[in-house]
C-alpha cells in the first residue's frame, strides 16, 4: 500500500509549528502619541506630488533551512527582535522511497518527564485508531496516538523520555510504522534516519540555553 505525500506538503509541518512560536500581537496603547498631522499642501502644486517611498518585504514568519546535520535538517523562522526559533527536521519515506510523513523534533526545557517533543505528520488516509507504532533498531515498540487532522494530513504531538532520546543518539535507524484506512489489514513503515541526530539535538540544546 503506497501513500502519495504531495510535494508541495514538504516542510508544512515544520513550518506551521515554528510560526506559533513566531507569532506577535502588536496594539497602539492609550499612552503612545497619536501620529502627526501630516502639513497642508504647499501653494506650489509640484510640492504637492508624492514621489513614493521605498518598499521593505516583511520578512518576518518566513522559514529557512539552516544548518544540516547528516540526514537531519534545522528549519527555522524569522522573527523580530529575537533569535529565530529552529527544529530538527526529516521526511519519512517507505520502503519504496516515497515522502510519505514529516516529523520534526525539538528539545524541551528541564523539568519534565519529557525532554523533547515531536510532531509527525501523516497522510489523511491514514487509520488514527490505529495509531503511530516507532522502534530503534529492532528495540522495543512503542505506540502513540494522533492529536487531530487538518487538511494537509494528521498531527500526533509526542514527547520523548530521556531514555529514548538517548536511544536515538545511539541508533542508526527508527522505524515508524501506520496503517492505511483502505487496507487496515496492513502496514506501512516509514524509516527515520539517526545520522547526524546527535550534532542537531546538541546544537539546537545550546541555543536554547542561551535564550
Amino acid at each position: 500500500m503506497t501513500f502519495h505525500f504531495p510535494k508541495a506538503r514538504r516542510l508544512a509541518l515544520a513550518t506551521a509549528a515554528l510560526a506559533l512560536l513566531s507569532t506577535h500581537a502588536f496594539a497602539q496603547t492609550a499612552d503612545e502619541p497619536a501620529a502627526p498631522t501630516p502639513p497642508a499642501a504647499a501653494t506650489n502644486p509640484a510640492t504637492a506630488l508624492s514621489t513614493g517611498e521605498l518598499v521593505t518585504p516583511d520578512t518576518d514568519g518566513d522559514s529557512y533551512v539552516g544548518n544540516t546535520h547528516g540526514d537531519w535538517e534545522l528549519v527555522c523562522v524569522r522573527v523580530a527582535d529575537a533569535p529565530d526559533p529552529c527544529q530538527m527536521y526529516q521526511l519519512l519515506r517507505d520502503s519504496e522511497g516515497n515522502a510519505t510523513a514529516e516529523i520534526s523534533i525539538f528539545p524541551l526545557p528541564e523539568g519534565g518527564e519529557a525532554v523533547a517533543g515531536s510532531t509527525i505528520l501523516t497522510p489523511l488516509e491514514t487509520l488514527l485508531t490505529a495509531q503511530l507504532v516507532m522502534q530503534v533498531d529492532g528495540g522495543a515498540a512503542k505506540r502513540y496516538p494522533f492529536t487531530f487532522c487538518t487538511a494537509i494530513g494528521c498531527i500526533a504531538r509526542v514527547g520523548f523520555t530521556g531514555a529514548e532520546v538517548d536511544a536515538f543518539r545511539r541508533g542508526a535507524e527508527a522505524v515508524w510504522t501506520l496503517v492505511p484506512v483502505a487496507a487496515p489489514d496492513q502496514t506501512v513503515d516509514l524509516s527515520m534516519s539517526l545520522i547526524g541526530f546527535t550534532a542537531a539535538f546538541n546544537e539546537l540544546s545550546e541555543q536554547m540555553e542561551q535564550q
